[in-house]
């Protein structure tokens, strides 16, 4: 695993709601790669974190979404083999409503799917993602 920085990156991660469905990315990159997760990714230079949200969903899985709130900023980091940290990056997590578009898998997505909130479980998601998810649905009323 090649180290990317040796500071953090800022990525965005959105919590994107149809209905009572979540929408989930199967990662087809590292860092997770073949694990589930919230669509997101970095930010780039001259883009705000909501624009970021967005493009991020659009590119990832082909849907137009109105960016919500901020749910959380949350860091993650991944280890190599050794220890080291290989990975870090510092995720502002937004909520988003669907508003048009089909779900399909593009860009760093090697698979799209709306999720029943009670099956999570069956997707290995990682603890924080479980949070933020609750959290957005929590909000949602």
């Amino acid at each position: 695993m090649e180290k990317v920085s040796k500071r953090p990156l800022v990525g965005v991660g959105v919590v994107v709601l149809k209905a009572e469905r979540v929408l989930l990315i199967r990662r087809a990159k590292a860092p997770r790669e073949g694990t589930w997760s919230l669509p997101g990714g970095r930010q780039r230079h001259g883009e705000t974190v909501r624009e970021a949200a967005a493009r991020e969903v659009r590119e990832e899985t082909n849907l137009e979404v109105e960016i919500g709130g901020l749910l959380d900023v949350v860091d993650s980091l991944t280890r190599d083999s050794t220890g080291a940290v290989a990975y870090h990056y510092t995720l502002v997590d937004f909520m988003a409503e669907w508003r048009a578009g089909e779900a399909q898998a593009g860009d760093d997505a090697a698979e799209v799917i709306w999720a029943d909130p009670r099956d999570l479980a069956h997707y290995d998601l990682w603890d924080e993602t479980l949070r933020i998810i609750a959290l957005a649905r929590e909000r949602r009323g």
